[in-house]
């Protein structure tokens, strides 16, 4: 519930033309939509500036389509993560507003306005980090940003970051993604003025314990201005993200 909402609730009471009870009622109401499997949060866009997500694994196709349709009732949008694209389909042929993004494994809708926010980069390490890098870029321009993606300048061929660092310098904030020893955040930290999400994937071979490497190494970086998020969480990336810009008024620093 909004302030204008509040405010008519309130106004009405004054009024004399709703009584109390009914007042308390109406506002324990709003924002909660019981759907008996689900208790959707209709009002988490106005307290936090994003609707509520939905995450897909552990729920069963009919759920997900009785949610995304209150969704797209009530917002006019959606964003459904982690979907996999067979589950997908089924939701595509339904409603025609829905668009799945395979390679971030998301399926949403939004209005077909151009983003316009402020600019975020996403930079993966290697290609093997595109899922989670996509991940991230799907959910910032479904956000309203805009997104440059940058793919593939590990440390491993550091000179390839160096041909690229213009467009890392002009965005407000960078989302930077890697697996293995997770080394590309602190070099990207250390060359800009943005502050810097760090996304460790799962991607590595044995000793690097489906990211936890990766994870460690980036916590302790020596580079300043990092923020780390979980592992493989592009979408946990995005919304930090999102959430820095915001509240800088379209800044992050």
């Amino acid at each position: 519930m909004n302030r204008d909402e509040f405010q008519e609730v309130l106004e009405a009471v004054a009024a004399g033309q709703l009584g109390v009870d009914d007042a308390i009622d109406r506002l324990r109401a709003q924002g909660v939509e019981d759907l008996g499997f689900a208790r959707l949060d209709t009002d988490r866009e106005s307290r936090t500036g994003m609707a509520e997500a939905i995450f897909a694994p552990g729920k069963t196709d009919e759920q997900l389509a009785v949610i995304v349709e209150r969704c797209l009732d009530v917002h006019g949008k959606v964003l459904v993560t982690r979907l996999e694209e067979e589950r997908a389909t089924p939701l595509l042929d339904r409603f025609d507003q829905l668009r799945y993004h395979s390679a971030g494994r998301i399926l949403e809708a939004r209005p077909d306005s151009e983003p316009m926010g402020p600019l975020v980069g996403v930079v993966s390490a290697g290609t093997s980090d595109l899922p989670v890098a996509e991940e991230a870029a799907v959910v910032l321009e479904h956000l309203g940003h805009r997104v440059d993606r940058v793919n593939d300048i590990g440390v491993a061929g550091i000179h390839r970051l160096f041909s690229v660092l213009e467009r890392l310098r002009a965005a407000t904030a960078l989302v930077v993604v890697a697996g293995m020893e997770g080394a590309l955040p602190s070099v990207v930290a250390g060359l800009v003025e943005s502050p810097v999400v760090a996304v460790p994937t799962s991607v590595g071979y044995g000793a690097s314990f489906g990211g936890v490497a990766a994870l460690l190494g980036m916590l302790n970086s020596c580079a300043t201005g990092i923020g780390v998020v979980n592992i493989d969480n592009g979408f946990g990336a995005a919304t930090l993200v999102h959430r820095m810009t915001r509240a800088g008024g379209g800044s992050a620093l």
